[in-house]
């Protein structure tokens, strides 16, 4: 449908030109889609803005723009309404086309960069790693489809003062690390932090077994990269559960920039980045200021030598531009880290190895919250393991459906899984991302609402609908009645709505419009017969059907989430 609007804007142009001067040709007409149905298909407030420049009455500027107006190959005749609004209605055959005119996107040949998921080592996925792993997906799949090279990394963390520790119990122990699984390192890194807290011997030694760590020790790195590699496993394991196409080659985990870190420290020194405080080296950078007004620094250098987090973003950011060539990079990371990226990016900048034509964008979002409120928990206050929430989504979905009875044992399975784990994909996408949302299992799986299961639904239902049509579906050429103008209209907008999620970063926009579409094709359903129809009127809503489903199908595909052919 951008065609159309830009071919509605363009004549809307034209006609303010001809009407009251070139001068005035230039004003954007702002065309928006109408809020209501008598409203017509979109309105425009030009004559409005045009009569405060001109100084007269905004109903009879609009009466001269119309009568300049031709727009007879696209729409109805203009109506003007309320002090000077002037609706647009499309004509059948414009919207027909709009259905029919496949949508495709030219390859942009620029690179983006998108930094997601990053779980840490030796510890189990949780409820945070949900919604850094579910957008960041969904972000990918869109930035591709509209013409990006995408390069997912995933900055998995696994380097830094706790693998000392680690290591050091494990050698205290005389475990085999290569036997524990998830649940093991966890309890490791348990033992070894009370351990650590309570004698300060082990203390020295742990810190002593970092320094051999970043040296390259043999022992001390074959015990850290098998504590790796039973993590990675276990991480391929939820990734593939919750359909993410991360893979082990997405890793890029902190430990791969070790041995830039010096170089950072004396690239920034050089050029005079760099200020001694406390025995650390921090960046002083202006307009960053605590409440007191104290200057907040970055910590490039801890006052013991080592290398903080700073240093590590510091030298992915040099990574990502001299070597992966990003023309713009993205970072999926809750909203708490929002002045960190800040000063990243700025001192990244002020270095001159971020360039100012290279969007920096930290894609922030809200916290998962429990029903009452609060941060999501267990029921003893621990951190909700993801491995969990997906097997309950899994389950919760299986029962649903074997009340359902409408599929074989085996169907039931495949179909629980999608359902389950479509439902709490949608559930974090549906809302604008940057806000908290609560956890609430019964009502993400329902099949009624703006729920994943219910646009699933609505997919299996026209697939079943197209499948007993028995033909295949040609072209939509006859619209005559509202509801299914209201589909066709719906259906030419998915491209545009694919395009706005790739230039906000926002996806809870395309949840929302194909919540729309699936709540238009109800509509559809309730006032125009189908497979009871016949001649052109039948083969044009058979075709209606397929673009809807396909839209349907393409955009939950874009979510990261499955659509069943049955339910």
């Amino acid at each position: 449908m951008s065609a159309v609007l830009s071919a509605l804007a363009t004549q809307l142009s034209t006609a303010v030109s001809a009407a009251f001067g070139a001068e005035y040709g230039v004003l954007d007409p702002e065309l928006r889609a109408a809020t209501r149905p008598e409203f017509g298909h979109y309105q425009t407030n030009l004559a409005l803005r045009l009569a405060n420049e001109l100084k007269q009455s905004p109903r009879a500027v609009a009466a001269q723009l119309v009568d300049a107006l031709d727009l007879s190959q696209l729409c109805e005749q203009p109506q003007i309404a309320g002090p000077g609004f002037i609706n647009l209605t499309l004509l059948p055959a414009t919207l027909a086309a709009g259905v029919n005119e496949p949508v495709v996107f030219a390859p942009r040949g620029e690179r983006v960069v998108v930094d997601y998921s990053q779980p840490n080592v030796a510890k189990q996925m949780h409820v945070g790693h949900l919604r850094s792993t579910v957008i960041g997906d969904a972000l990918c799949n869109v930035l591709r489809s509209v013409g990006y090279q995408v390069i997912r990394q995933n900055h998995v963390g696994d380097w830094g003062t706790q693998f000392g520790m680690l290591v050091e119990q494990v050698l205290f122990e005389d475990l085999a690390v290569e036997t524990l699984d998830i649940e093991g390192l966890q309890q490791l890194y348990q033992r070894a932090r009370k351990h650590f807290d309570t004698d300060g011997n082990f203390v020295d030694l742990s810190r002593a077994r970092v320094v051999l760590l970043q040296s390259g020790d043999a022992e001390t790195l074959a015990i850290w990269r098998q504590m790796v590699e039973v993590s990675l496993t276990e991480f391929d394991r939820i990734y593939a559960q919750l359909g993410s196409p991360l893979t082990r080659a997405d890793v890029v985990g902190e430990s791969a920039y070790n041995d830039r870190l010096q170089g950072v420290v004396d690239d920034l020194t050089t050029a005079g980045l760099l200020t001694e405080s406390g025995g650390a080296l921090c960046a002083f950078l202006p307009g960053f200021a605590g409440r007191d007004g104290s200057p907040l620094p970055v910590i490039v250098r801890k006052s013991d030598g080592g290398f903080g987090y700073s240093a590590t973003d510091l030298a992915a950011v040099r990574h990502r531009i001299d070597e992966l060539h990003a023309d713009r990079i993205v970072y999926v990371v809750d909203h708490r880290q929002g002045l960190h990226f800040q000063q990243i990016f700025a001192l990244c900048r002020a270095a001159g190895w971020l360039p100012a034509d290279v969007p920096a964008e930290h894609v922030a979002f809200g916290t998962v919250l429990g029903k009452d409120g609060k941060p999501f928990k267990t029921r003893d206050g621990g951190t909700v393991r993801l491995a969990s929430l997906l097997d309950g989504a899994t389950a919760r979905a299986r029962a649903l459906l074997d009340e359902r009875d409408a599929l074989d044992d085996d169907a039931r399975a495949s179909v629980a899984a999608a359902v389950g784990i479509g439902a709490i994909k949608y559930a974090d996408l549906s809302s604008d991302r940057i806000n908290d949302y609560v956890f609430d299992l019964d009502r993400m799986v329902a099949m009624t609402g703006n729920t994943g299961p219910y646009l699933q639904y609505a997919q299996a239902r026209l697939t079943r609908l197209l499948d007993k049509a028995g033909e295949a579906p040609t072209k939509v050429t006859v619209l005559d009645q509202p509801a299914e103008q209201r589909l066709a209209l719906l259906l030419g907008g998915f491209g545009d709505c694919v395009e706005q999620v790739a230039e906000t970063l926002q996806p809870h926009r395309l949840c929302t419009y194909l919540f729309e579409v699936a709540s238009a094709l109800s509509a559809f359903y309730e006032t125009c017969p189908v497979l009871s129809s016949a001649g052109e009127v039948r083969a044009s809503r058979l075709a209606l059907c397929a673009a809807t489903r396909q839209v349907l199908q393409d955009g939950l595909g874009l979510l990261g989430i499955s659509a069943p052919d049955s339910m």
